[in-house]
């Protein structure tokens, strides 16, 4: 008799908020969901390079909530190890995952060739986790799908991407498997968000797997953070300073243009020199132009919106623009100071206390981000230690993730008690503070899976 349990390994973002990966195992078939990079603390990224605790070429199908790295990232490794099968998301899912994979293994040549002229890195020689050709082998894997329509993976088998928010492209994912019903939630965006429309929600769940990023942590309304970017503006540009916003390259950077321009249009700040220096960036505002459905930003806004931004393309003009200390307001990646051109602004511009460095999304434990917001007063930039004395802030109510209130609301429409929930993609503190509120709110038990755990359903 054929055994119809299903098996859940937890291969990322399990006691973690990095590195997005969940394979379920039908016992016929292995579908992956979410492909992510480990980021932050060593200790995780170190795994990036190890391979991972199951056979890949064994892999039938990888399924994509959305384009951020830490839910795309190691696909060329995947491909690398064997796997052969389609890579299923969005349309602009997969434009945003090929903008921020090439964009990332640029960024890896890069710094590896750097490392092994300068002779920081221990590794001799340094290498890459992927280049360029790898991304180039990974492409032709992906599949396109349509938003909220059922598709046949394999016999009894099927799958439905559902509009999120969060950024462009983003969906939830149902699976049904043999008619049990699994809901993957990927990242949840924002109820009120500016430039995108709500999540939807699931009303059927059998085995439930629920972000936790923002657990136990209230979001203000962006319609309140507005006036405190105004005062941060202003006060910065007082004092003779530069705002250097670190930002995530897909969706927030382009919500803050929006804000900021919102900000010059109605006389609330002063008509600085205004940078987006995002390779990756600028590729997603174009991404913007063509995928009018996903978001709520009309033709005419965009069109002015990027006519008051000098929008940087070449390392040369970052080069120079670092260098230049007249007040201005820079936007940057990466969102964590993980790497990017933001670390290059830094790196000249770090010690001067007039400036402002304004956090606006979530900095996951160790990384540069999380380490200046504790109060950190050094930053190593490439290699070497950069004293750093600018002013910090941090807004919490433009991150593109639900916080605690909203995680909840986005599943009131499930009536049936899920048989499982696991909770993921959120470090400790957050995870048990959404265990205890769903616990409270529906008496539904959750579960916080460790990483690599296996768990059958």
């Amino acid at each position: 008799m054929k055994n119809n349990k299903i098996s859940i390994h937890f291969l990322g973002a399990a006691g973690t908020v990095t590195g997005s990966k969940y394979l379920v195992d039908t016992g016929e078939k292995k579908i992956l969901i979410d492909c992510g990079l480990f980021q932050g603390l060593k200790e995780l990224r170190l795994k990036n390079w190890e391979y991972p605790p199951v056979d890949v070429p064994d892999i039938d199908i990888v399924l994509l909530t959305h384009g951020h790295m830490d839910h795309t990232g190691y696909l060329p490794r995947l491909i690398k190890q064997g796997f052969n099968g389609k890579i299923y998301g969005t349309s602009p899912t997969l434009e945003i995952a090929k903008i921020i994979l090439n964009d990332s293994a640029k960024i890896q040549e890069q710094e590896a060739e750097r490392a092994n002229k300068q002779g920081y890195s221990k590794h001799d020689p340094a290498e890459p986790l992927y280049d360029l050709k790898d991304v180039e082998k990974t492409i032709p894997h992906f599949k396109s799908v349509p938003q909220s329509q059922w598709i046949a993976l394999f016999d009894g088998i099927k799958a439905r991407f559902k509009y999120v928010g969060h950024i462009l492209g983003a969906t939830f994912i149902e699976l049904d498997v043999r008619g049990k019903r699994f809901v993957f939630s990927g990242d949840i965006g924002r109820i009120n968000d500016l430039l995108l429309y709500p999540p939807l929600k699931p009303k059927r769940a059998d085995v439930l797997f629920i972000e936790s990023t923002y657990g136990g942590r209230f979001h203000q309304e962006e319609t309140d953070a507005i006036p405190q970017i105004e005062a941060i503006v202003n006060e910065t540009i007082s004092r003779g300073g530069s705002l250097f916003v670190p930002s995530f390259s897909v969706e927030r950077a382009q919500l803050m243009m929006f804000v900021f321009w919102k900000l010059v249009k109605e006389n609330k700040i002063p008509k600085v020199q205004m940078i987006m220096d995002s390779p990756m960036g600028a590729d997603v505002l174009e991404l913007f132009q063509r995928t009018k459905d996903w978001h709520k930003l009309e033709e005419y806004e965009f069109a002015e919106m990027c006519s008051y931004f000098t929008i940087v393309s070449s390392y040369e003009e970052t080069m120079d623009l670092r260098i230049d200390k007249s007040p201005k307001i820079v936007i940057a990646g990466s969102g964590m100071l993980t790497g990017g051109r933001m670390l290059n602004y830094l790196e000249t511009n770090a010690d001067n206390a007039k400036n402002t460095l304004l956090f606006i999304g979530y900095q996951a434990e160790g990384t540069r981000g999380r380490k200046l917001l504790e109060g950190e007063k050094e930053l190593k930039v490439y290699g070497k230690w950069v004293p750093f004395n600018m002013q910090v802030a941090e807004i919490e109510g433009l991150s593109a993730h639900a916080d605690h209130a909203e995680l909840l609301d986005w599943i009131n429409k499930i009536k049936i008690k899920p048989e499982r929930i696991f909770i993921i993609h959120g470090e400790k503190e957050g995870a048990e503070a959404l265990q205890i509120g769903i616990k409270e709110t529906y008496g539904w038990n959750a579960e916080i899976p460790e990483l690599y755990s296996i768990e059958e359903v």
